[in-house]
């Protein structure tokens, strides 16, 4: 029973992450969903955007405190090892669900295209951005990195190997791919407005911040990291796979 309860906990923890990563390409795009980061404008600017930070911040500071060593340690003295991936992703979504929730849109205008031909350009650089992060988590292996391989190995009573030193495809032009597929993602937009900015500006940051304790976190266990950086950009892809090195790691 408490296997099949772990194993049911990583699906449903998944089914909730895939929802949400879903609703979020709707909610950034303007497509499809029933409130987006561009809807009209309820309250004044300075107390929307007063929430709008709190909520960003919110998430940083989950995504980042519970993807530490520390935190890790920490509550696996009271879930399973098992169940500890699943739990940080369940908690990514909820963070994320909060946000788009009690998101308070703020108006305003910094850029429009008004070309039919580089909207739909643009349009495609978006879609194409969602499809970089999935194909990414697909080649550091998706299921780990969602906590699914985790919750099924002990479903099967084996014990979890964490993933090895390997060269997957994308990550021989840059180090992190994923959060390229989300910069790409959050500012290939044919509409700038002002609400978007300060999603896209304070997103981007987290990232970069965020990059930087995981790389540390990285190189403490992996000395195989320090030459792979210095081989391979860590946004910016370079156009040759030079590099022999890569590492396939998860996004923290």
């Amino acid at each position: 029973m408490r296997k099949a309860a772990l194993l049911l906990y990583g699906v449903a923890s998944y089914a909730v992450f895939f929802a949400t990563f879903l609703y979020l390409i709707g909610f950034i795009g303007n497509l499809w969903v029933p409130k987006s980061i561009d809807a009209v404008p309820t309250m004044a600017l300075v107390p929307a955007l007063a929430i709008d930070l709190g909520l960003l911040g919110l998430f940083a500071v989950q995504h980042s405190v519970m993807a530490r060593g520390f935190f890790k340690r920490w509550l696996t003295r009271y879930i399973p090892e098992a169940a500890e991936r699943s739990t940080y992703v369940l908690a990514s979504s909820l963070a994320l669900i909060l946000l788009a929730a009690f998101w308070q849109p703020l108006g305003g205008l910094v850029w429009q295209v008004s070309s039919p031909a580089l909207t739909a350009a643009l349009y495609a650089l978006f879609a194409a951005g969602w499809l970089l992060v999935l194909v990414s988590t697909s080649l550091i292996n998706h299921f780990d990195l969602f906590g699914l391989r985790q919750a099924w190995l002990a479903f099967r009573g084996r014990p979890y190997t964490p993933l090895t030193f390997a060269t997957p495809w994308l990550y021989r032009y840059v180090r992190h791919p994923i959060y390229l597929g989300f910069f790409i993602a959050m500012w290939a937009t044919p509409t700038m407005t002002v609400t978007h900015l300060v999603f896209a500006v304070m997103a981007s940051a987290y990232i970069v911040i965020g990059t930087m304790l995981e790389e540390r976190d990285l190189r403490k266990v992996h000395a195989e990291y320090d030459a792979y950086a210095r081989e391979v950009p860590r946004f910016v892809p370079r156009l040759s796979a030079r590099g022999r090195a890569s590492y396939t790691h998860r996004a923290a």
